[in-house]
Parts: structure tokens; C-alpha cells; sequence
């Protein structure tokens, strides 16, 4: 049987507000895709980090502007604007504001499980679930996350998990 699943921001799973802006959330399938609403005068570091007591967004986003104008500027201090159209993979480590006097609109699909999200033990990515026992709340990159190295997954060296090719005939 085919199996189909329709969703909509006008309806989504979760919302997550914060002054001049709300981060709408929908889970489909296994994926989560926010859309971000923020109005001008909006700054990540000033009306979400505070509350977090952070300075940094340490969330990696990959999405696309739908509509205003956005300056992101990374923690090394390099900066760039991006407007609607815009297909967008920031890294952690950066500030965010809106400029402009157009609300900032944007999709998010990746980073949109532990953006802006108060109560991330409550929401788990479903990908953890499946993680066996030994591994579950440990990370590839650990730092991405806000967790300690400490939690980090010890990967084998590379030829170590290389896949021998079969002979040649």
C-alpha cells in the first residue's frame, strides 16, 4: 500500500517563539524541516542565544531564504547576506540578524531538530533511537552539538574499515 503524508506550516508540530521571531517545526517521515519567522531587528545572539546563554549558534543549518534579507557572520568574523532564493549550509559558530525592514522567512533542513529548542531530551532525533546501545547520546563531532569530546564516537582509521576489492578475473 502507498503510503503518503501531507504537512503544512499552517499547521505544524511545534512551535518555538522567542522575541520578534518562531520557529515553526514539522516531522515527516524521518526528517525535520523548520521554518524560520523573524521580524526586522531580529539577532540571533540578542533574542534566542541570551535565553540559552550563548553568544554562538552552534546548530549547523542547511536550507533556503523564501523571502527578506539575513547577515550572517561566523565567529572568525567573516560575515555574508543572503536574500530570498538563497540556498544556504552555515556551519557552527556563527550570529545571525535580520536587516532590512522586510521579516525574514527561511526553511530549514538540517538543524531544525535542536534549533532554538529548550527541551532538546524531549524531542530526540529519531536517527538516535535506532543507535545501538552503546553508542546512543555519543556523536561523530560532539562539538557540533554542544557536547563534550568527552561523548565523542572513535571512529576506525580508514584503512581499517576500507572494503577490499574483489580480484580481478
Amino acid at each position: 500500500m502507498d503510503q503518503r503524508v501531507l504537512s503544512r506550516f499552517e499547521q505544524p508540530d511545534e512551535v518555538r517563539t522567542f522575541p520578534l521571531g518562531r520557529f515553526e517545526v514539522l516531522h515527516i517521515g524521518d526528517l525535520t524541516i523548520g521554518r524560520a519567522t523573524y521580524e526586522p531587528g531580529w539577532r540571533w545572539s540578542e533574542h534566542v542565544g541570551r535565553e540559552l546563554g550563548q553568544t554562538s549558534c552552534s546548530v549547523e543549518h542547511v536550507g533556503m531564504v523564501v523571502s527578506g534579507r539575513n547577515l550572517v557572520t561566523m565567529d572568525d568574523g567573516t560575515s555574508f547576506e543572503m536574500g530570498p532564493g538563497d540556498l544556504f549550509a552555515i556551519g557552527p559558530g556563527h550570529d545571525s540578524e535580520v536587516i532590512g525592514d522586510e521579516p525574514y522567512v527561511s526553511l530549514h533542513f538540517v538543524g531544525a531538530s535542536t534549533y532554538a529548542n529548550r527541551e532538546p531530551e524531549a524531542h530526540r532525533i529519531p536517527v538516535e533511537e535506532r543507535k545501538p546501545a552503546g553508542v546512543k547520546g555519543r556523536y561523530l563531532h560532539p562539538e557540533e552539538h554542544g557536547q563534550p569530546r568527552a561523548k565523542g564516537i572513535k571512529m576506525p582509521a580508514a584503512a581499517d574499515r576500507a572494503v577490499p576489492k574483489a580480484p580481478r578475473a
